[in-house]
């Protein structure tokens, strides 16, 4: 018997090669390429030629990142990272943390390149302290219709968060806090911000509940609208992302387990979303979708 949520939600496209990936964010190079960044000691890199095809590439610092092991308690195991380019540069925001604690900062590195070992690091953009109610991980840069460049993040405690840029270092601009979504009534769990945005609206995509639980991972990937990069966002039945409000894109369904983390971006075909999930075994792979819009909500294919 087929279950109805494998009829709701569709498979991962076809990907090939190389394809154990956690938090994976990818960019289209100006040459047509693709290099996707990942969670791995030192941040870990694919390339694709035709987005199908993926094989390593190495690590951002394969001589380590010496810098983030006051947060990662020592551990090269660098988390979450977002990779754009942008004014003829690669910029990669990343994580550096330990499980369930909010002492944690976000880096910036930059590249000409993209490729292993070419990486800059530029410094913390911000940090969180044990004491914070929110958590210096999971960055994502958005660049707003005014040019404008915004930094959102966060997991857990109060929810998702956002601050300004300056686009000439692409580190921190003055001192606003913004809050953009929080889950007062599900223990927090809310993660991995990811803002896109098409035409008049701005989309946050989110994910809820469990990660990093192997099959038994409850990671759902949801999505909110707004008219403004800073939000209010709300869901399809105009609940605030701040109350817990988000329409669901995609869950587990079959063999995939705890989809999420995703990242989207914009290719010559459609916009692509693209994830991790966990299989029958527990292993995390890449999930890569098209996205179609119903009366501008964002629906995967």
């Amino acid at each position: 018997m087929v279950s109805l949520r494998s009829l709701l939600y569709p498979g991962p496209g076809r990907v090939t090669g190389d394809t154990g990936v956690h938090d994976p964010t990818v960019v289209k190079t100006p040459s047509g390429s693709y290099i996707l960044a990942h969670t791995g000691d030192n941040i870990s890199l694919k390339t694709s030629t035709d987005r199908t095809a993926w094989r390593n590439a190495g690590a951002v610092f394969p001589n380590g990142a010496p810098w983030t092991t006051t947060y990662t308690g020592g551990s090269k195991n660098l988390w979450a990272p977002d990779i754009s380019y942008r004014n003829g540069r690669y910029y990669l925001y990343y994580s550096a943390s330990t499980f369930g604690s909010s002492r944690s900062a976000i880096f910036l590195a930059t590249s000409s390149t993209g490729a292993s070992g070419s990486w800059t690091n530029q410094g913390v953009v911000i940090e969180s302290t044990a004491s914070s109610n929110w958590n210096a991980i999971d960055p994502n840069l958005i660049v707003d219709a005014q040019g404008k460049w915004w930094l959102s993040f966060g997991s857990f405690w109060s929810g998702l968060k956002m601050i300004s840029i300056d686009p000439s270092t692409g580190k921190r601009s003055g001192s606003n806090l913004l809050s953009i979504a929080a889950r007062p009534n599900n223990g927090g769990a809310v993660e991995a911000p990811y803002i896109t945005r098409r035409g008049n609206w701005y989309y946050l995509w989110a994910s809820f509940d469990k990660c990093c639980n192997g099959a038994a991972s409850t990671y759902r990937i949801m999505v909110g609208r707004s008219n403004s990069v800073t939000g209010p966002f709300v869901d399809k039945n105009g609940v605030n992302m701040m109350n817990g409000g988000g329409t669901q894109v995609m869950a587990s369904h079959g063999s995939i387990h705890g989809p999420g983390h995703n990242a989207v971006f914009t290719d010559s075909d459609a916009d692509v979303l693209v994830y991790h999930y966990y299989a029958d075994n527990g292993v995390s792979l890449l999930g890569i979708n098209l996205i179609r819009y119903d009366n501008d909500w964002p629906v995967a294919y």
